[in-house]
Order: structure tokens, then C-alpha cells, then sequence
């Protein structure tokens, strides 16, 4: 179990913190026309992803470490998500010489 100087931090002081961080990447993803930004937003989704996997696993399996090699797993990821997705921007960004979202119209017809 997690510990604290004060005692065990309960499972809603995670959930909640998870839920706060993941309506805060919801809401970046959806206003933001920066295409940075936009990752930002998802690398905070699935950070909130993490500390709930972690959460779940010390409080309910115990000895088993089921939660932390999925959120390995989702680290591995969330960098290759980064790394391709900062690619493809750079890329982008020196074609249109921008990274505004509405922009991006290479694929339309």
C-alpha cells in the first residue's frame, strides 16, 4: 500500500487526481488549435491513465505487479506516440511554416 507520514493516502485521492488530470487533457484536446498543445493534452491523458493503473494495483493485487507492466507499457507508448507525432510535425511546420490545426488541410481532395 502507499504510505504517508499521516498514514495511507486513500484510493480516492488518486482517482480523483486522475480524473482532474485527464478532464484537463479532454479539454486541451478539444479548444486547442496549437498542434503541440494537442500532444500535451494526450501525454496528460494517458499520465492519468498511469496513476490510475497504479493506483488499482498497489490498493487491489496486492504482490502482483499486473498495474505497473502496463504502465510500463503505456509509457513506451506515449513516447513513441511523442516522438512520431513531433516528427510529423516538424515536418509540417516546414511545409506551412505553421502548426496551427485548422491549417493542416494536406489531405483534403
Amino acid at each position: 500500500m502507499l504510505e504517508s507520514s499521516t498514514g495511507a493516502i486513500p484510493l480516492q485521492a488518486y482517482l480523483l487526481l486522475a480524473s482532474i488530470l485527464f478532464c484537463i487533457g479532454v479539454w486541451g484536446l478539444i479548444n486547442s488549435r496549437n498542434a503541440v498543445r494537442v500532444l500535451m493534452s494526450i501525454e496528460l491523458m494517458l499520465n492519468a491513465v498511469n496513476i490510475n493503473l497504479m493506483a488499482f494495483s498497489s490498493y487491489l493485487d496486492g504482490d502482483l505487479i499486473r498495474g505497473q507492466v502496463f504502465t510500463v507499457f503505456v509509457i513506451t507508448v506515449a513516447a513513441a506516440e511523442a516522438a512520431v507525432g513531433l516528427a510529423i510535425l516538424l515536418s509540417l511546420y516546414r511545409n506551412r511554416v505553421t502548426v496551427d490545426m485548422e491549417s493542416f488541410n494536406l489531405l483534403r481532395w
